[in-house]
């Protein structure tokens, strides 16, 4: 009765029924919505099929419905343990590209059996390498064995017709490896089966998020004659499911919600800490010290016992427990299908539209009413839009080394739907005219685009600078802060060779450093302005921008000398107090400068009396050795007084004017100090 229960419930495993795909919503985020429903029969189990790449998602993601009023009882699906836990089971490893000496050499001691012609050896491994090419001899691998003999022997492994190891398991365990590689490498289906205790048939529907190609953009923009153009836009999909989608309801949505990756499809193992109890310790020897004070005769030792060297040891603490990750925090958002889809037949195309647009959100669905039917491995356009957009033809300059402006249009989006970044074809008259990139816009919102070179227009352009001329000075305590401006002048000269007019949009680059000071700019972008120019026909216009610059530059008003305070003086920038103070504190710069230069003529005389000096000691000295001098000797004597007084004169007039330089510098510091303007 067993085994007849145990057989049932094989069959029921393998003929598990296949919920096709009835519907598909694809994402910009790499993620697409599918739909699985399906009726099954009393005892039956669904079963879903995914590639091992796509089952985080499912696990992440899957909800099931049962309309009929079933109780779904529970999911089972294929494992899958980590590759390199499997492999690390192995007291081997085979690497990518690695070499046959390099694999033995993961051997060593394992007996081996080889042939080398016609010679067969047996050994156990002692080592292997690999020796390089070089200029004299080409590379080989070579294979170091312990023969029964006793003797080491070196093989060349490239000599080798065949080898094997000698026991049987550690064949087998090779031949284990290699079929853990061939599995993992093979094995990419895992299914997902879904079990139910109700012996009623029922009507299942699955829905999950899996990894999915990104749906892609593509647009034609019309101009045929007077009035708006007509823009048409495509979507373009990819089945890669390796499921056929028959007649789904396929729906593509503008937006990149948030999407990632969490790791719920392989094992997780944790590190668990080591932990023993303290008498699972076994008892270590004791070793007692000799006393040191003397007992009774006859009895047990007193005095002080010696320390143990050696004791019972206390168990050592058991490891911290690893910190355990915090749990990742996941939100799950339940997608809606859009239902009552119309069906058109409008613009250029003949391709009939059927798609229907709506906000979800912050995100922006085009759904198609129609049935789609995409084959696994195809791929499909999808018209989802066809109107009449607002636009304006206009020339776009941005400035730069480029002599002629672009072929642009401005869109405002009109359509009242949002629109799918992507590449955009422009149609002129029934002729291709360019092509262009448009990012996403939002309904109500407008975007330039450029698609050919202007050839009918040529720009100059010229720069004109003045030189830097202070604006605003400042002072306070003793810090001068001057404000200077440099002005620039970019002058675009346009000329429009057509006879018919036009409008330019001029982008000129937005400098944080500079104020743009005598034109409006229609527009400004993050990093531009825009300014619009009208050209007559075959005529030319200069476009003059003027930008100031304006910067602080800070000094201590100590360290500036006499020349620079006086352009301060003189600037007609500062108001008559901030000028008659900076005056005042130039007067005693130039007092002070007067006084050192006292103090440098003092010094000067001082140094050459006391040359004098020298001099005359040297000529007494002289004379004094020479009989019948003494007249003379006299005379230098009456010389080296004056000069003494002389040098004692000139030291006491320069100790006053150092005095003096000492007073003017203590009240220009104060004056420094007092400044604020």
């Amino acid at each position: 009765m067993k085994l007849c229960v145990l057989l049932l419930i094989c069959l029921s495993a393998g003929f598990a029924a296949e919920l096709p795909v009835r519907q598909v919503v694809l994402y910009k985020s790499g993620v697409g919505y599918f739909e699985r429903s399906g009726s099954l029969g009393s005892g039956e189990s669904a079963r879903l099929d995914f590639k091992a790449s796509e089952m985080n998602d499912v696990l992440k993601s899957l909800t099931l419905t049962d309309r009929s009023g079933g109780k779904v009882t529970g999911l089972r699906y294929d494992s899958s343990e980590p590759l390199e836990r499997k492999l690390g089971d192995f007291p081997f490893q085979i690497g990518t590209g690695q070499p046959l000496s390099a694999f033995l050499d993961q051997m060593k001691g394992a007996r081996v059996d080889l042939k080398t012609g016609t010679e067969s050896l047996s050994g156990a491994i002692v080592s292997g390498r690999s020796i390089e090419a070089s200029d004299k001899q080409p590379g080989r691998e070579q294979l170091v064995l312990l023969l029964d003999s006793g003797d080491i022997r070196t093989v060349d492994l490239g000599a080798v017709s065949s080898l094997r190891f000698a026991d049987a398991k550690l064949d087998q365990r090779l031949k284990d490896y290699l079929t853990v590689l061939s599995q993992a490498r093979a094995k990419d289906k895992r299914s997902v089966y879904i079990d139910s205790t109700d012996a009623k048939s029922r009507d299942l529907t699955a829905s999950y998020m899996i990894p999915a190609p990104v749906w892609k953009s593509s647009y034609r923009l019309i101009f045929a004659g007077a009035g708006d153009p007509t823009l048409e836009g495509w979507a373009i999909i990819d089945n890669t499911t390796g499921d056929d989608w028959n007649n789904v309801r396929l729906a593509v949505v503008s937006g990149r919600p948030v999407s990632f990756i969490s790791r719920l499809y392989e094992p997780r193992y944790v590190q668990r800490p080591t932990a023993e109890l303290p008498e699972d310790q076994t008892a270590g020897p004791v070793v007692y010290e000799g006393g040191v004070a003397g007992g009774v005769s006859g009895g047990v030792a007193g005095g002080v016992i010696g320390g143990m060297l050696g004791g019972v040891p206390a168990p050592p603490p058991p490891p911290p427990v690893p910190g355990m990750a915090a749990p990742q925090k996941r939100s799950s958002a339940w997608f809606q299908p859009s239902a009552g889809l119309s069906m058109n037949r409008m613009g250029p195309s003949t391709t009939a539209l059927n798609s229907e647009a709506r906000d979800i959100g912050d995100l922006f669905e085009y759904s198609f009413s129609s049935p789609v039917t995409v084959k696994k491995d195809e791929s499909a356009m999808l018209p989802f839009l066809q109107e009449r957009i607002a636009a304006r033809r206009l020339l776009i300059y941005q400035d730069g080394d480029a002599i002629h402006p672009m072929n642009a249009a401005e869109l405002a989006n009109s359509t009242g739907k949002t629109l799918d970044g992507g590449p955009l074809t422009v149609f002129d008259a029934g002729s291709y005219a360019g092509e262009a990139l448009m990012e996403t816009v939002k309904s109500g919102d407008k975007r330039l685009i450029s698609y050919a070179v202007d050839l009918g227009t040529r720009i100059g352009t010229k720069l004109d600078s003045s030189n830097d001329f202070i604006r605003e000075v400042h002072v306070h305590r003793g810090v001068l802060i001057t404000k200077s401006a440099e002005d620039e002048t970019q002058t675009y000269t346009i000329r429009n060779i057509d006879r018919k007019p036009k409008t330019l949009i001029l982008e000129h680059s937005i400098r944080p450093q500079f104020k743009l000071l005598n034109q409006k700019p229609v527009e400004t972008t993050a990093g531009a302005y825009r300014f619009e120019v009208k050209l007559p026909a075959g005529g030319t216009e200069t476009f003059p921008l003027k930008e100031e610059h304006v910067y602080e530059q800070s000094t201590m008003v100590s360290s500036l000398d006499s020349d620079v305070l006086l352009t301060y003086v003189q600037n007609k920038a500062l108001s008559a107090t901030a000028r008659e103070a900076l005056q005042k504190i130039l007067d005693q710069k130039n007092q002070i400068a007067d006084v050192n230069r006292q103090i440098e003529r003092a010094d000067g005389e001082l140094s050459d009396a006391g040359h004098d000096e020298e001099r005359v000691r040297q000529n007494i000295m002289s004379l004094n050795r020479v009989a019948g001098q003494q007249d003379a000797v006299q005379k230098y004597a009456a010389q080296l007084s004056t000069l003494e007084a002389k040098i004692a004169a000139a030291r006491d007039g320069r100790g006053e004017l150092q005095q003096k330089r000492a007073a003017l510098q203590s009240g220009l510091n104060s004056m420094i100090e007092g400044l604020d303007f």
